[in-house]
């Protein structure tokens, strides 16, 4: 449960609003190729406005080197801000305590003003006190609805929630929510779904879906590390070998709690990862050398697809394959078509490539909640303490 204030518990007409976002959205020839956390932005942005604040938008976009970067500012974004919200956006570049500073002060009630890219400054990712005052100079109150930077301990997410009364927005407040809940009283069946690249990555996570799910399918290059901890060869496959000791106590693990961990049965191997590349589907058993696994195999997805139609409640974070390239996409797809066909089970979406996956197969609105925060998303289900949620006010 969340037992932080949001905006919805203090008053916000005539004050100066800072509120954190998360904009750092792809931009192709200075427009916006994916608005989808633009719009996740848009509860909030729209609520202090429609209630009187004067709101000051601030977020990062890319990794410019600490300094101004044409290719990293945020002012195309202004644009598709002003369209979605329906109402004008203005741009404030330049430092915080001279032309920013002189926009936002001349602000009216329910105008919406952008502030440039925080990490132009070396400030934000260090935390430095004197850019938080800047920051906070500029407002009266602090929102931070960025879910997707709240793991983060930088100066926008945390250093001025140290100086100003500081809440959530309904976004960061929504995306707790679903997150927790999920795994405090979920309905059963649970199945949890990981895929992606590395065992490492997700070590706390893993941990915690054997705690809590029926059923664990783990899919994608982490596979190989937790095949290759059964004794089998994987061939030429992603293998972390300092790591198949923890994969080896993680199937113990899973025995113990009594969570049945799902692994690939089948793969699709090739050479090279490659539009053209020639794919071949194996037994796990059956990896040849020199080839490498790059998706789940046809009988992989069927098993897969099994257990997610029998769920109600599924957890899904990370591919099952490289299915950016087309010959490794099927295995990718599956799961993303299974999770959205069952229509009578909570599905919650970890963020990340999942969800590009999810777009990609049309099938982003047929899920109950799409995280906005892949890195985010892990840490507060693993239980860690995200410091731009533990800076906020308290109800």
């Amino acid at each position: 449960m969340n037992t932080k204030k949001t905006v919805r518990d203090i008053e916000v007409a005539g004050q100066h609003v800072l509120v954190r976002v998360d904009f750092n959205v792809p931009i192709a020839d200075g427009v916006v190729a994916d608005d989808t956390r633009i719009r996740a932005a848009l509860p909030t942005i729209r609520y202090l406005a429609d209630h009187h604040a004067r709101v000051i938008l601030c977020s990062h976009l890319g990794r410019p080197a600490d300094a101004p970067d044409p290719q990293f500012s945020l002012e195309p974004i202004c644009g598709t801000l002003s369209r979605l919200l329906g109402r004008k956006v203005t741009f404030a570049g330049g430092e915080l305590d001279n032309a920013a500073y002189e926009v936002t002060q001349a602000m009216n009630d329910g105008d919406v003003v952008m502030l440039e890219n925080l990490r132009f400054n070396p400030g934000e990712k260090s935390k430095d006190p004197e850019f938080a005052r800047k920051l906070a100079n500029l407002a009266d109150i602090y929102v931070n609805d960025a879910f997707g930077t709240a793991h983060r301990d930088h100066a926008s997410t945390v250093g001025v929630a140290e100086l100003l009364p500081a809440v959530s927005g309904l976004l960061l407040a929504k995306e707790v929510e679903m997150m927790t809940d999920i795994f405090a009283v979920p309905e059963k069946p649970f199945v949890g779904i990981l895929g992606g690249s590395k065992v490492s990555d997700k070590i706390g996570i893993i941990n915690k879906l054997l705690e809590t799910c029926d059923k664990l399918l783990i899919g994608g290059g982490m596979a190989f590390t937790f095949i290759a901890a059964k004794g089998l060869g994987v061939g030429n496959s992603l293998v972390e070998h300092e790591w198949i000791d923890e994969a080896r106590q993680m199937l113990e693990k899973a025995r113990e709690c009594g969570c049945d961990l799902l692994l690939p049965i089948d793969l699709v191997v090739a050479a090279e990862i490659a539009e053209d590349a020639t794919t071949f589907i194996v037994g796990r058993e059956e990896i040849p050398d020199g080839l490498m696994g790059l998706d789940i195999g046809p009988a992989t997805g069927a098993m897969f697809q099994q257990e997610i139609a029998r769920a109600r409640t599924i957890y899904w974070n990370g591919p099952m394959g490289v299915f950016e390239v087309g010959p490794f996409e099927q295995g990718t797809r599956d799961v993303a078509r299974a999770v959205g066909r069952n229509n009578r089970a909570v599905s919650v979406i970890g963020g990340g490539d999942s969800v590009a996956a999810l777009k990609k197969f049309g099938c982003e609105d047929m899920v109950t909640f799409v995280s906005t925060g892949g890195g985010a998303s892990m840490r507060l289900v693993e239980g860690a303490v995200l410091p731009g949620l533990d800076a906020l006010d308290n109800k």
